[in-house]
């Protein structure tokens, strides 16, 4: 498979079939060449009065030809890292050589990967290009290919998915995107007024108006004010206008390589959820939410960054969408509470707790003003601890916690010593068998 503008070798391994090398999009020196003007700007946003000085002292002519050569190495460093930068899927991996004076080269199995995402950057729609990233199980970072061309990285896409569900070498290729069927769409006008009612949006809009006043009139310090100022603007920010600029035109379609997430007003993302890797499934209820019947679904998936899939839905649809994440899987109705003396524990909050265990999840619920409950596979539970301070032990209540595969843990908190104990070996029991019947983590299986 080749593009226009990319390289390729062709060497032969063991009289196997052709390994064919490929170079990244021709405009990927553009992204990398900025790394010198970026060390140069930050050195002058480091210590600007140092920088003034240096700068005072030279001449107009030394400074444009300071300037040239900065933007001659600039750009010879971009198309040096991106001549030696190949790229290659054999028969079991993906393969990237990296590196210009020290060479790296990444074997990714392809067994191993389980999600391949793409992403493009306001720039990089306009150039045309797109990134692909990808989530291999037992790494915490992500492996890239920035930037391919957007045809090309769609097909890569396919045909990794593809090798990954077992499709064979000669045959993955021309097994194509798969055809997505759509579940769910947010419109902007919905997305817009769940932001206005949340209660995170309002608090950090208040610090922002609140907090610097109040240390003028404190201090009379500008630094001081602005130093405090500007974080709570940006906080304020992001929990607003940048969660609507990024969840926007949010889109849930549903094919065999998973169900598919697109969403992103200037950066664009195509987000793909790996069947099978989901480790929990979170309902979160905001307080202003529940007049409209509006609630968030979030996920916890091992390896991956994708944390939300649903931003904002009426709950019926948002229960069919985790309807095709867990198969099978129904959100009780009711959940059992603690018992009243959980009161002197934690008073008043304790009504939000609440659990509940069918044949198929853990459930377990908690928060009276901002409710979110957690669903775990019982396939997915990798172990299962309780514990009890001194003043629970003296109440006779104890917490039972769930650890999951993505290193998060689900707390079914101020139980009854007794009923947590014969919980906590039902749940071992449960994990067992759960593992032993689930489903195979595969694409199109």
């Amino acid at each position: 498979m080749t593009t226009p503008g990319t390289d390729t070798d062709v060497p032969i391994e063991n009289g196997k079939q052709p390994v064919v090398e490929q170079r990244l999009h021709p405009v990927t020196p553009l992204r990398r060449a900025w790394a010198p003007v970026a060390v140069l700007i930050g050195w002058a946003v480091h210590d600007p009065d140092q920088a003034q000085r240096q700068l005072t002292r030279l001449a107009t002519t030394t400074l444009l030809l300071g300037l040239a050569v900065c933007v001659l190495g600039g750009a010879l460093y971009g198309f040096l890292t991106w001549w030696f930068t190949h790229f290659a899927v054999t028969d079991t991996e993906l393969r990237i050589r990296t590196g210009l004076l020290f060479r790296r080269t990444a074997h990714i199995r392809l067994e191993r990967i389980q999600a391949v995402d793409i992403t493009q950057p306001l720039l990089a729609r306009v150039a045309g290009v797109a990134k692909l990233k990808l989530d291999v199980v037992g790494t915490d970072k992500k492996d890239e290919l920035a930037y391919l061309g957007e045809g090309h990285a769609r097909a890569l896409r396919a045909e990794l998915l593809a090798r990954a569900a077992g499709f064979a070498p000669e045959h993955a290729h021309k097994v194509g995107e798969a055809p997505a069927r759509q579940l769910l769409h947010i419109p902007a006008r919905v997305l817009a007024v769940s932001l206005v009612l949340t209660g995170a949006t309002w608090g950090s809009l208040a610090a922002a108006l609140v907090v610097p006043p109040f240390l003028w009139f404190a201090t009379h310090s500008l630094w001081t004010v602005l130093a405090t100022g500007v974080p709570l603007l940006g906080a304020a920010g992001a929990s607003s206008v940048g969660r609507f600029v990024a969840e926007y035109d949010w889109t849930v379609g549903e094919s065999p390589d998973g169900l598919r997430i697109d969403h992103g007003l200037l950066d664009r993302t195509h987000e793909t959820v790996p069947p099978g890797r989901v480790q929990t499934v979170r309902i979160v209820e905001p307080l202003l939410w529940r007049r409209r019947g509006w609630v968030r679904v979030e996920l916890d998936v091992a390896g991956s960054s994708n944390s939300v899939l649903v931003p904002v839905a009426p709950r019926e649809i948002a229960e069919a969408v985790i309807g095709r994440v867990l198969p099978g899987v129904e959100v009780p109705a009711s959940l059992s509470r603690p018992p009243r003396r959980a009161g002197w524990c934690l008073p008043f909050w304790w009504r939000g707790y609440g659990i509940a265990v069918t044949d198929s999840v853990f459930v377990s619920r908690h928060g009276l003003l901002r409710r979110s409950l957690a669903l775990v596979p019982h396939a997915k539970v990798q172990s299962v601890r309780l514990e009890q301070g001194p003043w629970a032990r003296f109440k006779g209540l104890a917490d039972v916690h769930v650890d999951t595969g993505a290193n998060k843990t689900v707390t079914a908190g101020l139980r009854d010593a007794q009923e947590a104990a014969e919980l906590l070996r039902g749940q071992a029991e449960r994990s067992r068998t759960g593992r032993r019947d689930a489903r195979p983590d595969r694409w199109m299986a």
